[in-house]
């Protein structure tokens, strides 16, 4: 906050405020809370890409393509500065310079949205979005009415957020840094009363120096959990069992082979995956949820622990998970044209890469699946995962990846290389290739892949329009 001592809570519906950095996806969901609040919304934001520049373009906010001090023209009351936004960043010196009052994202969420609610915080290195948007999805099915805001869009509501109508709020809590002028995790500010925890490795490797940085972040997440809320954590995993111990809230593990909450697995198929859920040797019954991969049974167990917690009805719960349509840009099906089925996911991590590959070829098989991986986060730039990307693809079909996203501002020694790691693929008998760019990556798959084939796409951003255009090839593929 700037030295006006002016809080978002002071603003008056009408009052224009502008997010810089919009099109983030926590940016672009806080940006359609806002204006559902009758404020006069506005962003700018350097590009623009979908889901989120298309959701907000649904909205008719208005988004200023690259920053600049005109965006600040005319004067809005409230600027909220996205993480992305250093501080010599021209628009970020001029809101200085015009003393405008501005906070952060994750501020503004626990000051103006939260507030006193129960707030439901999702936390984790991996699937924070997915399980964010099952458990909104259940709690509203359950008549909870509950307000949300997911880093992705849940097919169940087209959006990405929804003001809350009740007591509820239910938010993915980013470990990320908040802004240049507050430089703590997201969550921090999340007001967080039930938490799940569903993994903890190192990730972030432009904010976060080691692991240990890291687990410290999640143990401020663990010393801010009211006594009163609830934590659901994912005892199969040791970091995260280590870290939820020091919570003082009722705590309850979940996992296939330790906690509270045991899964089983039933069966998977293309169309939907089964399994039963042992709370304490007492059967919760079996649950089908339509997403492939253990992951996502993990994801959907720690739903179901933190519903059976507060006490939801389970036939209800049962019957939301069963049609939860899944996030776009998450296991999403864009198409078969041709008889090849394309599939888009945001998998970077090398442990989410490896769990979505492993996952989608059992969920499709026989098919064969290529795997196409752009190097394009923060972490994934920089060499820190070299080899444990090997580890990732090992089991893949056929590996297709472009070159990495954007290292100048790398140093030279610390790059991510993608040449290496199909050599190390190679030199483990997998079949793998490096290519240029999405267009050369579309080329390379409309000669090769054949009718009943699969592609998955990874990549936590735009990676060149790749998808549009992946699916024209193959439609017009004789």
């Amino acid at each position: 906050m700037n030295a006006q001592n002016f809080s978002i809570s002071d603003l008056k519906p009408g009052s224009r405020v502008h997010l810089m950095g919009i099109c983030g996806t926590a940016m672009a969901s806080l940006a359609g809370l806002l204006k559902d609040r009758g404020y006069l919304v506005q962003g700018s934001d350097s590009k623009p890409y979908p889901p989120m520049s298309t959701q907000l373009e649904s909205l008719q906010i208005q988004i200023m393509k690259g920053y600049q001090k005109a965006n600040l023209e005319p004067r809005p009351d409230y600027v909220i500065v996205g993480n992305v936004i250093s501080a010599n960043n021209e628009e970020a010196q001029e809101l200085v310079r015009l003393q405008i009052p501005f906070t952060s994202l994750p501020k503004a969420l626990g000051e103006f949205i939260i507030g006193d609610r129960q707030s439901v915080v999702v936390a984790g290195t991996h699937g924070k979005t997915t399980t964010t948007s099952m458990m909104a999805w259940v709690f509203d099915q359950c008549g909870l009415a509950p307000g949300f805001l997911i880093g992705g869009i849940p097919k169940n509501f087209s959006k990405s957020f929804r003001n809350p109508q009740k007591d509820f709020f239910v938010i993915e809590g980013d470990e990320y840094d908040t802004a240049y002028f507050d430089k703590v995790p997201k969550f921090v500010h999340y007001r967080p009363q039930h938490v799940v925890l569903t993994s903890v490795e190192f990730d972030h490797a432009d904010i976060y120096k080691d692991f240990e940085a890291v687990r410290k972040a999640f143990l401020k997440l663990m010393s801010l959990t009211k006594k009163t809320g609830h934590l659901i954590f994912c005892a199969d995993d040791d970091n995260v069992s280590q870290i939820a111990k020091t919570c003082q809230a009722p705590s309850f593990g979940y996992g296939f082979q330790k906690g509270d909450y045991l899964a089983k697995t039933l069966s998977q198929s293309e169309s939907e995956t089964q399994f039963e859920i042992v709370y304490q040797s007492k059967s919760l019954g079996e649950f089908k949820i339509k997403m492939g991969g253990n992951y996502n049974i993990m994801n959907a167990t720690a739903v179901i622990a933190m519903a059976h917690q507060l006490k939801l009805p389970l036939d209800q719960v049962k019957l939301a998970l069963e049609h939860f349509e899944g996030v776009k840009r998450r296991q999403e099906v864009l198409g078969e044209p041709n008889g090849i089925l394309v599939i888009e996911d945001f998998a970077h991590h090398p442990t989410a890469v490896r769990e979505t590959i492993l996952g989608l070829q059992k969920k499709y098989s026989p098919r064969k699946i290529f795997s196409v991986f752009e190097p394009r986060s923060a972490t994934s730039r920089r060499k820190v995962f070299q080899k444990d990307y090997v580890e990732a693809f090992r089991s893949a079909h056929d590996v297709i990846l472009a070159d990495a996203f954007d290292q100048a501002k790398i140093k030279e020694e610390d790059r991510f290389s993608v040449q290496e790691l199909v050599q190390d693929l190679k030199n483990e008998n997998v079949s793998a290739r490096a290519l240029p760019n999405a267009d050369a990556i579309v080329r390379d798959l409309a000669s090769r892949a054949r009718p009943g084939d699969g592609i998955l796409i990874m990549s936590n951003g735009g990676f060149d329009g790749i998808y549009d255009k992946l699916m024209k090839a193959l439609e017009e593929k004789k």
